[in-house]
């Protein structure tokens, strides 16, 4: 029994009664995709019917691991035998291809229909440009039909000439859309792979489904994030997004998303430890002067052998496939996650990148001005909240404050208990820096020792109408040698020394009135020697 083959859909064969009946080729639908980093499972939905022996779903890139197919079936289907067969491209053209070629061969065909009438216009303006030469001759002097071909003329000329430029603009935008479709047709035909079948052997005893599932690489996806600040009622609207993007040959209409962070592409086979050997070779006995010198040469290094040509034997690949990287995931939780996208997904196979919404959620934060006037004289405005619940991924951070834009940042948060991200600069506050003194010289019995002293005073002034939380960050020299000794004066004093458990960083706190400045004096005294060299002087 020979099965219907339908490209791009599934031909199903059944007995019954003693004869053999084929019924019209099914689609089977794409209807459902997991998305990993870096390749993808995809689903088909295929409905049988009582009595039938075989299915074949033809039509299938041939880039998928065989391997990995898997078939599900419902009550009342027994499952037999499944067989996949790869189909050349020559004998199974693709249905992106013939669709190609139909559309340039109509926008050929409309080119033809303008050039005909751009000959017409020609023919009529060839003659016009002749008229005036032979009216004057044949027309002799009667005035009134001088003037009523001079007025023929005049319209016949500026209707010519006109339809002459709309059908010349109508040519060259042909030939622009020709060009567009021509450049799509041959990268399809150059990219062209072979097709593969997947036949298989049921017994069906009432209708249901097959469901049929394989991996497929050229797919992946990655986090992104949306954070809008509203500084009135200190809360961030986050926003949870996927950038996905495939180039599978396939294309996504309609299907159900789901992602994960898993990663079936890497070895799941756990490490073999061997024990280390270590093996002990003497030293060889020192060679005598005179048994150096009577050592023979070297024999001359063997002719090599011709090298045997290899050949590759394979799908076809792109130059351009080559440069398409599907998105990875930077990192991901302890075991995988997954999310379901709302709605439908469409994803075209050419590698775009899309961006799909997962969840929003509102969280109170607290807001504060940062200040770090050692590294840089601007106040930046900055949000901090309880991490959310659940496995928050790595990815990139859209950050607006009250609607506007202010800028992108990357949350790595793997390394963060908190959610904290700086929403801009706060040109409300100023901060200025004062160099109350600076000195180098020597210091110690005959100048054994160098010595520098720094002396700063910070003023930060607030302009806003309203209260706002200061926060002044320094990081002060700290000393990683014996050698070097730091003394380090400030007034006031730090409410924290070691900020965030980072050695050397003192910070501030301080809420601030609408009109109020707070001053800061920071100053060092550091001792090194006089020999060698120190690094990170103030």
């Amino acid at each position: 029994m020979k099965p219907i083959v339908a490209t791009a859909a599934v031909a199903l064969l059944f007995v019954q009664e003693g004869a053999v009946a084929a019924v019209a080729a099914t689609e089977a639908p794409i209807t459902a995709v997991t998305v990993y980093p870096g390749s993808a499972t995809v689903e088909r939905l295929v409905p049988v019917k009582a009595g039938m022996t075989e299915v074949e779903i033809a039509g299938l890139p041939a880039n998928f691991d065989a391997r990995t197919v898997r078939v599900q079936a419902s009550n009342g289907i027994q499952l037999g035998q499944i067989v996949t067969r790869d189909i050349s491209a020559s004998e199974a053209p693709g249905a992106r291809e013939a669709e190609l070629e139909q559309k340039l061969q109509a926008l050929r065909d409309s080119r033809d229909v303008l050039e005909v009438d751009a000959q017409a216009a020609n023919l009529v303006r060839g003659y016009l440009e002749k008229l005036p030469g032979s009216s004057e001759r044949g027309m002799g002097a009667d005035g009134k039909v001088i003037a009523g071909a001079i007025d023929a003329v005049r319209h016949g000329a500026r209707d010519t000439y006109g339809q002459l430029q709309r059908t010349q603009v109508q040519l060259r935008d042909m030939d622009r859309k020709i060009a567009v479709v021509q450049k799509e047709l041959e990268r399809v035909r150059s990219g062209a792979r072979d097709q593969r079948s997947l036949t298989v052997t049921v017994a069906v005893r009432q209708p249901g489904t097959l469901r049929v599932s394989y991996q497929v690489n050229g797919a992946g996806w990655k986090p992104a994030y949306r954070a809008t600040l509203d500084t009135n009622t200190s809360r961030i609207d986050l926003e949870r997004m996927a950038v996905v993007s495939q180039k599978t040959g396939e294309d996504w209409s309609g299907v159900a998303l789901k992602l994960s962070t898993g990663q079936p592409r890497l070895s799941p086979q756990a490490p073999d430890p061997q024990p280390r050997l270590l093996v002990y070779r003497p030293p060889a006995p020192p060679m005598d002067v005179r048994e150096r010198m009577a050592a023979p040469a070297p024999a001359p290094a063997l002719a090599m052998a011709p090298s045997r040509r290899v050949e590759v034997t394979g799908s076809k690949l792109l130059a351009e496939d080559l440069t398409y990287i599907p998105p990875v995931l930077e990192s991901q939780g302890n075991f995988d996650t997954e999310f379901d996208v709302p709605g439908k997904a469409n994803l075209v196979s050419d590698g775009r990148e899309i961006s799909l919404p997962l969840s929003r959620l509102a969280l109170p934060v607290a807001q504060r001005v940062r200040v770090v006037p050692k590294m840089n004289k601007a106040a930046f405005l900055m949000a901090q909240a309880e991490r959310p619940s659940g496995v928050w991924l790595s990815g990139d951070v859209q950050l607006f404050r009250d609607g506007a834009y202010v800028g992108n940042t990357h949350w790595n948060s793997q390394t963060a208990d908190k959610l904290q991200w700086s929403f801009g600069r706060d040109e409300l506050v100023r901060v200025t820096v004062d160099r109350a003194g600076q000195q180098t010289g020597s210091s110690g019995f005959l100048s054994q020792k160098g010595e520098r002293e720094v002396a700063d005073v910070y003023t930060i002034a607030s302009s806003h109408k309203a209260p706002v939380a200061l926060e002044v960050l320094e990081p002060a020299p700290v000393s990683t040698s014996d050698e070097i000794k730091v003394d380090t004066v400030f007034e006031p004093q730090p409410a924290v020394k070691d900020w965030e458990r980072r050695q050397g960083v003192a910070a501030w706190e301080k809420t601030l009135a609408p009109g109020e400045a707070m001053k800061i004096k920071v100053r060092y005294t550091i001792r090194y020697p006089k020999e060698g060299s120190v690094s990170g002087l103030p």
